[in-house]
């Protein structure tokens, strides 16, 4: 046979080859390509020749993937399969299924393609119905929450996830109230509008990684992970009572939705989905028995710890609102002369049926629903006040100490609303102490940093209170602008006794030292623990050995007697 004529055959067979074909050197440049190759991307045979193929790529992330894959592959020898997404010569897009050889000889490698576009575009008109229907499987039509399918299918993977990691999970059932009288007096199509009122209500209620459901009809479902405290479930519940109270205007039509709650918790009350939506539905139908519009938890002790806090909180706004808040003060002494040096001002509860409330009952609770910035203030303005009026007076009260929340940390306006209130009572800087709690400080401790050099900078002194109780590390301690540390009393309660206790305020007082701030022990009730705390380098002195926290005028009389003295 003629080589010639071979050659010329072989050629031939390539570019009438409906697969278009190309070989490039080991520099990816294009040696040859044949026609249907130059069709395919819009070239002309000639055009093509000596481009590097990177051209031909949709970018450059594409190429150097392909390069690194397919490239590196090929050139050892191996046969390689693949696809890609290229570009024609228009900009038009592609994809494309490849093979390539290597030419062991040449150094060359052959590559062989074709266009897969329509069967990409078809598998993506695929993909996009199988999401569809599977959302259609697992979605609410009309609201697009999540359904019954889905929701049992999360409620069982939250429920392994609380027991792998021994946490608690809530679950709420939801159902309105009368609603059917909507569907009936005004039609299923206002009956559908006010659903979908009350789902974006319910979702601006809840956290993002809450997850609702609606189960069908006018039954809705709340899941809760990683609940910390239990007792904060009556709030979210009363939080969805109220939103879903206000009126719904649809069509100039003013709507009223009331809601029963129902509640179930994972693993108090059930450990399988069955039972915490059984359970959670008794509840509901207990909390309609019960007149609608309010919330019932399936244990009778927890409905009534529920009740007991939301009358509490409400309670004490009218408490607020009443002025039977006040401030009480108790005496800071240096230990070794007896004398005042200042005072801790501490928020006291007079109720006029139940007399002094307890601040453990509702200092807590204030923290939880937010109430306690406006304490706070309300404390910081009573105090700062009251120094002023003993100054003016002759008086030396020392240093006012006063505590500061976490949620007051996270207010914005809290430093220039301090600056303001310096201003407005004319109490100096100096005579002001601001005490933040270690734990609180260790939550998120970068930030704490920030706010605390904010407030430092205005000259205001800082203290951590209950120090070594929130294992707060060195490094940071050495970043906050503290001026004092505070030894927490339960290191203080069984002095000089126990012998860890002994190691622990030795030790606090040392660290004090060492970083030249000041120290201060609170919660001394005896003489012996006094006397072990002063011979330890720790004089300053706060408890009921001096004095339990008094009124104002009750604290004037002891700066007059200090005054005489």
């Amino acid at each position: 046979m003629n080589k010639k004529f071979d050659a010329e055959v072989l050629e031939q067979l390539i570019n009438t080859s409906p697969a278009a074909m190309f070989v490039v050197d080991k520099n990816r440049h294009m040696l040859f390509a044949n026609k249907s190759y130059a069709e395919m991307f819009g070239y002309t045979q000639e055009e093509v020749v000596d481009i590097n193929v990177r051209k031909f790529h949709v970018d450059d992330e594409s190429y150097e993937r392909f390069a690194k894959t397919a490239f590196n592959s090929v050139s050892k020898g191996n046969t390689v399969e693949t696809d890609f997404q290229g570009r024609k010569k228009d900009g038009t897009l592609i994809w494309i299924y490849i093979v390539g050889s290597f030419i062991k000889n040449q150094e060359l490698v052959l590559w062989t393609m074709i266009d897969i576009t329509k069967r990409k575009e078809a598998e993506k008109k695929l993909l996009q119905q199988q999401e569809m229907l599977y959302h259609q499987a697992h979605h609410d039509a009309l609201t697009g929450l999540a359904n019954r399918v889905l929701f049992n299918d999360r409620l069982e993977q939250a429920i392994i996830k609380a027991k792998r990691n021994k946490t608690k999970l809530v679950l709420f059932f939801i159902d309105l109230d009368r609603f059917k009288e909507i569907n009936d007096s005004m039609g299923h199509d206002i009956g559908d509008e006010v659903l979908k009122e009350v789902t974006a209500r319910l979702e601006s209620a809840i956290r993002k990684e809450d997850s609702l459901a609606r189960l069908g009809g006018d039954e809705f479902t709340i899941i809760i992970e990683n609940l910390v405290d239990v007792q904060n479930v009556s709030f979210l519940a009363n939080k969805i009572l109220k939103v879903l109270s206000n009126p719904v205007i649809i069509d100039d039509n003013k709507l009223y939705v009331s809601s029963s709650i129902g509640i179930s918790i994972y693993p108090d009350d059930g450990t399988s989905t069955q039972n915490l939506l059984k359970y959670a539905d008794s509840a509901m139908y207990k909390a309609k028995a019960e007149g609608r519009n309010n919330f019932q938890f399936y244990s009778s002790e927890m409905t009534e710890l529920a009740f007991e806090r939301v009358v509490l909180e409400t309670s004490l706004r009218v408490a607020f609102e009443n002025n039977e808040l006040v401030v009480f003060y108790q005496p800071q002494v240096n230990g070794k002369t007896n004398q005042i040096i200042g005072m801790e001002a501490l928020v006291r509860w007079k109720h006029p049926v139940m007399g002094l409330i307890s601040p453990a009952k509702f200092i807590p609770l204030a923290e939880s629903t937010g109430f306690i910035v406006e304490i706070d203030r309300f404390v910081m303005r009573t105090a700062m006040t009251q120094m002023v009026k003993w100054y003016e007076k002759g008086l030396n009260p020392g240093v006012l100490a006063m505590n500061l929340a976490v949620k007051q940390l996270q207010q914005e306006d809290f430093v220039s609303f301090f600056e303001n209130l310096i201003k407005e009572t004319r109490c100096k800087s100096e005579w002001v102490e601001l005490e933040v709690t270690e734990s609180q400080i260790m939550s998120k401790p970068e930030e704490a940093i920030k706010i605390l050099n904010k407030i430092s900078n205005i000259g205001i002194e800082l203290a951590v209170d209950d120090f070594g109780t929130g294992y707060s590390s060195l490094a940071y301690l050495k970043k906050l602008p503290i001026d004092k540390l505070k030894i927490d009393q339960s290191f203080v309660r069984d002095l000089p006794e126990d012998e860890d206790d002994i190691a622990i305020a030795k030790a606090v007082i040392a660290l004090a030292t060492s970083l030249n701030l000041d120290i201060i022990a609170e919660g001394v009730e005896t003489k012996e623990q006094k006397d072990f705390l002063v011979q330890n380098g720790c004089k300053n002195i706060q408890g009921y050995y001096y004095s339990k926290p008094i009124p104002a005028y009750e604290f004037e009389l002891l700066l007059l007697k200090d005054k005489m003295l």
